[in-house]
């Protein structure tokens, strides 16, 4: 047996030193990322930035996983605006898993509450508003004066994201209801705009 342990050994020798590296580079991505000194998400992403410049120029050591390490790179690059957040946000979940289960009770509770086995129109047409607001609902209980707009014109701009939202899926209600009125109201509401006065 340990001969042919050996012998395995012998022959993937080569391949040893970039797994080694590639290795240690993961697992010190993984240990910043764990954060065990509690810092701020400015120092997080310092740091982790720090490691994927190591990374980009010693990718050579990496062998015959620069594959693999540079798709790594990649999809760091492709999260990274919503990467660290999570270390400046109390209670917000740090992985994938976490958000799911923190939205998949979310959606639990919406069933639960509405006896539908899909989410509710209302979830669907205002989730980006409901949705926060039952989420942060569960943290703490918030004063009336909390809940005022910090930002009037982004207020202004979601609200009207929610009412085109809500107007379009009253016109798809309409056309189902009757569709041959509803086209014979868009051709007429056509021909009135392209014809000459």
């Amino acid at each position: 047996m340990k001969q042919l342990v050996d012998r395995g050994l012998g022959q993937t020798a080569a391949l040893w030193p970039a797994i080694q590296t590639a290795f240690g580079w993961v697992h010190r991505a993984a240990a910043i990322l764990d954060n065990p000194r509690q810092q701020a998400g400015a120092k997080v992403r310092r740091r982790y930035r720090t490691l994927l410049r190591h990374m980009r120029r010693q990718l050579q050591r990496a062998g015959k996983l620069q594959g693999a390490i540079r798709h790594f790179l990649k999809v760091t690059r492709s999260y990274w605006p919503g990467l660290f957040h999570c270390y400046d946000v109390a209670d917000l979940p740090r992985t994938n898993n976490g958000l799911e289960q923190l939205f998949g009770s979310t959606r639990h509770h919406e069933r639960r509450c509405t006896g539908r086995k899909a989410a509710s129109p209302g979830l669907v047409l205002r989730g980006s508003v409901r949705i926060v607001a039952g989420l942060g609902t569960r943290t703490r209980r918030w004063e009336g004066y909390e809940l005022a707009p910090t930002n009037v014109s982004s207020w202004r701009t979601l609200r009207a994201g929610l009412e085109q939202r809500r107007s379009a899926r009253s016109l798809r209600y309409r056309f189902r209801r009757d569709p041959a009125a509803y086209l014979a109201q868009l051709e007429a509401l056509l021909l009135k705009h392209t014809l000459p006065p």
